[in-house]
Parts: C-alpha cells; sequence; structure tokens
C-alpha cells in the first residue's frame, strides 16, 4: 500500500472516538494540540512502516524484472525473488492484521455499541445517530474493501477476473478510496451539498438550452 493508504488505515479509528467523545466533552478533549499530535502519529507510523518494508525488500536477490502489476508494490518485488522472503511474508501479515484488521473490528465494536444505545433512545436521537455514523461506516467499509481486494490479489493469483475488472480494482485503493472521502464526508455539509446541487442544476439547464 502507499503511505496515504497506509496513513488512512493509521487514522480510521480515530473518528470513531467523536461519538464515544461527545459524552465527555468532545471540544474540550478534542484541542488542536491533541488534534496534531494523532495526525502526526498516523503518519510517523505510516513512514515507519514503509521504512521496513523497503529494508526488508531491498535485501532479496531479485530473478526477474517484469512485474503483473499497473504499477510497483512491495508484494509484486516479493514475488520475483529467489532468495527465502518468510520474513517479508511474516512482516506483511502481522502488519495487515494490526493496522487493517484490529482496528476495523475495533471500529464496528465501537459503532455497535454506540448504536445500541442512541437506538433506544428517542426518535431524534436515532436520526442524529445514523447521520453521525453513516458517513465515517462508509468511508471504512469502503476501505475495507479496497485492502481486501488488494491483500487477496496480491497473496493469490486471480486469473479468472477480466483484464479491465482486474485493472480497475487494482487501481480501487490508491485512486477511488482518497477522491471518494472528501464526497461521503463534505455531502453531508448543508452548504457543500446545496453549492454541488446548484451547480448541477445550472449545468443541466445550460445543457437543455443548448
Amino acid at each position: 500500500m502507499s503511505i496515504s493508504s497506509r496513513c488512512d488505515s493509521s487514522i480510521k479509528p480515530a473518528p470513531a472516538a467523536g461519538p464515544v467523545l461527545i459524552l465527555h466533552e468532545y471540544n474540550s478533549y478534542m484541542t488542536l494540540k491533541r488534534v496534531s499530535v494523532h495526525i502526526a502519529a498516523a503518519w510517523l507510523t505510516a513512514c515507519l512502516c514503509i521504512v521496513c518494508t523497503v529494508s526488508l525488500s531491498a535485501t532479496l536477490q531479485l530473478c526477474g524484472n517484469i512485474i503483473n502489476n499497473i504499477y510497483c508494490n512491495n508484494n509484486s518485488i516479493v514475488k520475483l525473488a529467489c532468495s527465502d522472503t518468510r520474513v517479508n511474508n511474516l512482516y506483511g501479515l502481522v502488519h495487515s492484521a494490526i493496522f487493517i484488521l484490529f482496528p476495523m473490528i475495533l471500529i464496528l465494536y465501537t459503532y455497535m455499541r454506540i448504536l445500541r444505545v442512541c437506538f433506544s433512545g428517542s426518535k431524534q436521537t436515532r436520526q442524529k445517530a445514523v447521520s453521525t455514523c453513516t458517513p465515517h461506516l462508509v468511508s471504512l467499509f469502503n476501505f475495507a474493501f479496497g485492502c481486501c481486494f488488494e491483500v487477496i490479489r496480491s497473496r493469490f493469483e486471480i486469473s479468472t477476473l477480466p483484464a479491465l475488472v482486474s485493472i480497475f480494482l487494482s487501481l480501487y485503493l490508491i485512486v477511488c478510496q482518497p477522491l471518494l472521502n472528501p464526497i461521503i464526508y463534505g455531502l453531508k455539509m448543508s452548504k457543500i451539498f446545496d453549492k454541488c446541487k446548484r451547480l448541477l442544476c445550472s449545468k443541466f439547464l445550460l445543457i437543455q438550452l443548448r
């Protein structure tokens, strides 16, 4: 995965704490200093993971130079190695478990607890819980889908998929995920949604007039 994807996986659990912290004075807890520390920790963790990955791959003896992929990633290089790659494979599995699987389980558990409490309350509380949690859950499942396919595609040979589908899914994690996140969170804000709506309506009217 790229640095941005690794950073995304590191910072994903942070929004899950938001609804919980509402009960504990969110504004007083999430100060500018704490937000800066969380962001810096996410990026530092991602960079350290990249350094470890590159260091392990740099010691491998390669027996080929053809990568069956649109872009070069670590697993593609490991597959070209003639030397022992058990350490690389073990590191990849541990990394995936710690930075992808564990945060997702933690987030899903957190939201199950939150939604269970909220849905036992009033109708207004349920509506607010759904509107608050939905964007992050959609973003989480979007990220999970990209990660799952990337792991499956890199660990196993999938020759039955059509070429165009394989190309699209291989680019999904590094292209679609960063593009969809601003849309998912942005359209929830009424000002951005209204501006997009006016822009699309004006373009539609211009097309009709022509």
